[in-house]
């Protein structure tokens, strides 16, 4: 084992360290727990409503008090699990992300939402940078939209695709706990790349001969709450592309924080990724505005031999909803009168 396959081994440790420590820690000890493995002055960051945060006491108390007060007890489920060190920067230290779903019985009011006493899963994906064997940072993204769906929320309209829970790989193989061939890697790295390059050339304008470049036929992109799941090239391209494209006006890349893969996997994040211009109609709540609003974005990735075969797109769109003035949780707790 290299130097480099070492680092990405501890690091997959000390993630896996931190989530159960977090997992298994009664409430009142959450700060605690999650002090073990971030260092004392760790960045977290939340999806919209949840604030930021330095340290461990401002995590647990801007996010992890209310999602464990609405859904008990919490059962971490990952699907997809890498690590590797961002292509982006030469930043020392390496990217470890987990997606999958967080699973409670949802028993009290959650953002407005009404408890339905059932078993609830919550799509989760989460990025640590761990340096020199601590957390230094943390961003966590939580597909609220994909809830509200699930439970029937009022305030949301319906998606373009369908809506479901969202499962992990077709192949069974995004655990990656054991190290991959680095040739793989950078294989998936280099393809998904590509495509997005072509992408941004072209003002983010899709077409058939784009997705037939980069993508299998059979392709599927996961995407988040307002969107939903379009399933092969001719769905993804009516069902996202054309709504997206025809509701949003394309503004400026600011790029990723972090680009990595492992193996068969890869992906990035954004905080935020880019800005439109709403034209009005998108995920049937944005309005029509002047103002551009930024979007922060993941993108976790499948590679089959030459091509994508799988996506899972995460998009805040709670904090993109709330610069054009639309408060969907506030709108949501005065249709059911809940916190």
């Amino acid at each position: 084992m290299d130097y480099q396959e070492q680092e990405l081994t501890a690091a997959k440790k000390t993630v896996l360290s931190h989530q159960r420590h977090i997992d298994t820690a009664p409430n009142l000890a959450l700060a605690d727990a999650l002090s073990i493995e971030t260092s004392a002055n760790c960045k977290f960051q939340f999806t919209a409503p949840f604030a930021e945060g330095i340290g461990a006491e401002d995590a647990v108390t801007n996010f992890w008090n209310t999602l464990r007060n609405s859904f008990s007890p919490l059962q971490r489920r990952p699907d997809i699990f890498f690590a590797g060190f961002n292509h982006l920067s030469d930043e020392p230290g390496v990217w470890v992300v987990s997606m999958g779903h967080l699973l409670g019985l949802f028993d009290q009011p959650f953002l407005g939402m009404r408890p339905t006493r059932q078993s609830t899963m919550l799509r989760y994906a989460e990025f640590n940078h761990v340096v020199d064997g601590k957390i230094t940072e943390s961003t966590t993204f939580l597909d609220v939209l994909n809830l509200m769906a699930q439970v029937r929320a009022e305030a949301l309209p319906p998606s373009t695709a369908a809506m479901m829970v969202t499962p992990g790989p077709r192949t069974h193989d995004g655990l990656l706990y054991a190290g991959q061939p680095a040739s793989e890697g950078q294989k998936t790295l280099k393809l998904f790349l590509r495509m997005i390059g072509r992408l941004l050339a072209e003002d983010v304008h899709t077409t058939n001969t784009d997705l037939s470049l980069d993508w299998t036929d059979d392709m599927i992109w996961w995407g988040p709450g307002g969107i939903g799941a379009p399933y092969t090239q001719g769905r993804y391209l009516e069902q996202h592309c054309i709504p997206f494209e025809e509701g949003l006006k394309w503004g400026d890349f600011f790029g990723h924080r972090t680009e990595f893969a492992e193996g068969h996997y890869g992906g990035f994040f954004g905080w935020p990724t880019f800005d439109v211009t709403s034209l009005g109609g998108y995920i049937g709540l944005a309005p029509k505005s002047e103002k551009k609003a930024t979007m922060r974005v993941v993108d976790l990735y499948r590679r089959q031999g030459e091509k994508l075969a799988e996506n899972w797109n995460f998009i805040d769109h709670l904090h993109f909803l709330e610069q054009l003035g639309v408060d969907l949780v506030a709108r949501q707790r005065m249709l059911t009168g809940l916190d």
